[in-house]
């Protein structure tokens, strides 16, 4: 069986690395702007099937298994992208002080030869304590989090800016929530346990 994630994320692929199966990696090619009146759960889907299916489209190998993922985050119904500097990083934790951010994550299984494709949404919660100007200048100085939606890496120094999590998976907030997808997995009748490499 061929696993192909589809997404040139180092963050992606280094969650899926924890399941010891062989995978390889490609981008997709999509465009990921939203549609009118288009709700962030079905956005996430949305765009996590057709990276999905853009990366098959690309292979010559169509019993390959494609991972897609998606992810947004909102804060009181505003979504929050990628900050990509560091002032507007400091804009977006200076607005999720003290507030809940939820995090949607898209994921998709498809498997072009058998056509089959599952799909999901994990949501997760991240509660932030109220920070000072201090402490977010010293965060974003040092962690320099800017291609993060929400501007933090939760498995890094993000973590000392949280009172709380709340959900399933905290792969969900690198944007691949293991459980899910093995979840995704098990629908289409493939033990991920059968692919898993002994590392010695």
């Amino acid at each position: 069986m061929k696993i192909v994630l589809a997404s040139s994320s180092l963050y992606r692929q280094s969650v899926l690395q924890k399941l010891n199966i062989p995978f390889s990696s490609l981008a997709p090619d999509i465009n990921e702007s939203a549609n009118l009146d288009e709700t962030i759960e079905e956005q996430v889907i949305r765009l996590a099937e057709q990276k999905a299916k853009s990366v098959s489209n690309k292979l010559k190998d169509k019993q390959a298994y494609v991972i897609g993922s998606d992810q947004l985050a909102s804060l009181n119904g505003i979504v929050l992208g990628k900050p990509g500097d560091y002032i507007r990083a400091k804009q977006q934790l200076m607005s999720a002080s003290g507030q809940t951010v939820k995090f949607y994550t898209g994921l998709c299984l498809f498997c072009a030869n058998k056509n089959l494709i599952e799909t999901i949404v994990d949501v997760y919660e991240v509660t932030f304590k109220r920070l000072t100007e201090t402490q977010i200048d010293t965060y974003l100085t040092i962690e320099k989090p800017f291609d993060c939606a929400g501007s933090f890496k939760s498995e890094g120094l993000g973590i000392a800016l949280f009172s709380s999590l709340k959900g399933t998976d905290p792969n969900s907030l690198v944007g691949l929530p293991l459980i899910r997808l093995i979840e995704l997995f098990d629908k289409m009748s493939v033990d991920i346990f059968d692919f898993m490499q002994n590392p010695n």
